[in-house]
């Protein structure tokens, strides 16, 4: 019984390292410029401010506008430069590196029942 209650402590602090968290997950997907994936993590509305374009969007319309924007501005990374973590709301902070040049983006989740949902990407100019 001792080392089944070790062995389960041990498994569970290493599955913490492994575990991709919400805002991880849309970070990878942002990072690969798959924009199912990041969809995938939008609230019922989400909002999407570009530099030609800002509006609220159901998970559909959402979904093709950010992926008319991956195929108009091709992904090559995204890099963090700040991440954190408010009341149970995530955030991050980073450049949108694509070959028609950066973009300040900011992402915002916000706790919903058992998960994260992404309710807020914000794409500027660099």
């Amino acid at each position: 019984m001792k080392h089944f209650l070790v062995l389960a402590i041990l498994m569970s602090f290493f599955s913490s390292f492994i575990v991709k968290t919400g805002i991880d997950e849309v970070i990878a997907a942002m990072r690969s410029g798959n924009s199912g994936l990041v969809a995938k993590h939008f609230d019922n509305r989400v909002d999407i401010s570009m530099p030609d374009k800002t509006n609220s969007y159901s998970k559909s319309q959402g979904e093709s506008v950010l992926k008319d924007f991956f195929t108009n501005n091709s992904v090559k990374n995204f890099e963090i430069i700040h991440k954190g973590e408010n009341a149970g709301s995530q955030f991050c902070i980073g450049t949108l590196l694509t070959k028609n040049g950066s973009f300040r983006t900011t992402i915002f989740m916000k706790q919903k029942g058992d998960g994260q949902v992404l309710q807020e990407l914000r794409f500027e100019n660099r």
